[in-house]
């Protein structure tokens, strides 16, 4: 169990008394505000140089419990590391899945709390994603892998800013949360504590907005908060006790004594304690990527970029494939007959029909299969039905009526006139032909049917029923039709 008191811990920090203020050396592309996020081209590995690790790893591993967590039972002091860790677990936004990945390796965790503090304070541009199968124009794949050592996934910035956004206090989701630092100091001199969420204290000391009040007073110039987190020649243990000290200095009050205090901060307060600088060996020597880092952003570049040349292939093929569409496929073969492959199947039943038994190639033979194969081609004017057909007809039986056992004068039902249709009729006839009275009895029935229905008789009145075998004066089945139109 480490001590609650940071001053062995800094202990090691030499000349802080002797430290010149205009010996900070800031890079000349961190010197404007809008240039203070990483940048990195596609697949370019962000380096602990970049992240500032050591930085992170010193903020990250510091035991120091003096933080109120207001979202744990019993609210129990806690350290930096579990406060922060356990806001974005509480957060709204913060899926399951993620969730889930956080309590079974705590690891990830602390990786994960990391990459989102950098994004809380605007390091991580939102452009960024942390997996390499990212297909989107609208961000950029970067491996990290000094946070990258579990089979996390990190997700990308917007992911990840929406969790900071959401993680408020209970309270906060009520009532807009404070917006600067005065009103975060008010509600601690108001008995409020914490005043906010520690999410929502870093987005207000790193908004620009408040960077001149935060700078003039807790800094010396030409620091600021801001500075913190870039690769400049200050020393990241002390960056990191400076963050710290003014975390615990807006979420537990200003009159409160800090545990991050040194000399320099006790004598002048609201300063924060002094930062050592480096020279340029020694600044050489912090954030250092170990060769199996190196190594394995190589790889993952090189997936990358694997990943983009198939993808680029694929949206090629998808373009050429749109302007030369393929030719439609074959329609599957019909098992229905045309018009005119049923009239050539009631042609060649008529032509069988009066074939002689012997299959003889005399006048009456004109449907004979040996008088089509015997005529050269398009003799007669005629075409035979394997040419006039786009597919061979098979063979049929010729259609024989089933009558036995009925007496033709005896009045049939409706429903033994509908057997004997279909016993008794060739569907492949044609019916324009007179039929026979049982026919016309048919018809009339369905007339008077049909009238019920109708509801008024027939305009002019049919003519009577007759018995069957008696002589009809009716002109067939369209004088029946006609009657009642």
């Amino acid at each position: 169990m480490a001590s609650s008191s940071s001053t062995d811990r800094y202990s090691s920090v030499q000349n802080i008394q002797g430290w010149n203020i205009h010996q900070v050396n800031t890079p000349a592309q961190y010197l404007g505000r809008k240039t203070l996020p990483i940048k990195r081209a596609d697949a370019e590995p962000l380096t602990r140089e970049d992240l500032q690790y050591d930085l992170l790893y010193y903020i990250f591993t510091d035991r120091t419990k003096c933080f109120i967590d207001y979202l744990a039972p019993d609210q129990p002091a806690v350290n930096f590391c579990d406060l922060y860790v356990n806001a974005l677990y509480n957060s709204p936004k913060c899926s399951k899945v993620l969730k889930d990945k956080m309590v079974e390796t705590p690891a990830f965790a602390i990786e994960f709390a990391k990459i989102a503090l950098l994004t809380n304070v605007g390091r991580i541009n939102t452009t960024m994603a942390f997996f390499p199968e990212m297909k989107t124009a609208l961000r950029s794949y970067h491996p990290v892998p000094s946070l990258q050592k579990t089979d996390g996934n990190l997700q990308d910035a917007p992911r990840i800013k929406n969790c900071l956004k959401a993680a408020l206090l209970p309270f906060e989701f009520k009532t807009p949360p404070p917006s600067s630092p005065g009103e975060i100091i008010d509600k601690t001199r108001a008995g409020q504590f914490p005043p906010t969420s520690v999410v929502n204290l870093i987005f207000v000391l790193a908004n620009s907005n408040h960077a001149m009040t935060v700078a003039q007073r807790h800094f010396d110039p030409p620091v600021e908060f801001l500075d913190l987190f870039l690769p400049i020649n200050l020393s990241s243990s002390t960056r990191a006790r400076v963050f710290l000290w003014l975390i615990y200095h807006y979420l537990q009050g200003p009159d409160s004594p800090n545990p991050f205090d040194d000399d320099y901060s006790r004598a002048n307060p609201p300063k924060v304690p002094r930062m050592r600088s480096l020279t340029r060996e020694e600044q050489a020597q912090e954030n250092v990527d170990p060769p199996d880092e190196v190594e394995w952003g190589k790889h993952m570049s090189a997936l990358r970029s694997k990943f983009l040349k198939e993808l680029v292939d694929e949206m090629e093929m998808e373009k050429r494939r749109k302007k030369n569409p393929p030719p439609p496929p074959p329609p599957p073969p019909s098992t229905s007959y045309s018009l005119q492959e049923m009239a050539a199947f009631r042609q060649a039943r008529a032509q069988r029909q009066v074939v002689p038994e012997g299959g003889g190639t005399g006048p009456g033979s004109r449907g004979s299969s040996h008088s089509h194969e015997s005529r050269p081609h398009g003799s007669g004017g005629q075409t035979s039905m394997s040419e006039s057909s786009a597919r061979p007809l098979f063979p049929l039986e010729e259609f024989k009526a089933d009558i036995s056992g009925e007496d033709p004068n005896q009045e049939r039902s409706m429903l033994q006139q509908a057997w004997h249709v279909i016993n008794a009729t060739d569907p492949l006839e044609d019916s324009d032909k007179e039929e026979d009275e049982h026919v016309r009895l048919e018809y009339n029935r369905r007339l008077r049917v049909l009238a019920r229905l109708r509801g008024k008789e027939p305009t002019p009145e049919p003519e009577p029923d007759g018995a069957p075998g008696e002589p009809s004066t009716s002109t067939g089945r369209l004088q029946q039709v006609q009657s009642w139109r």
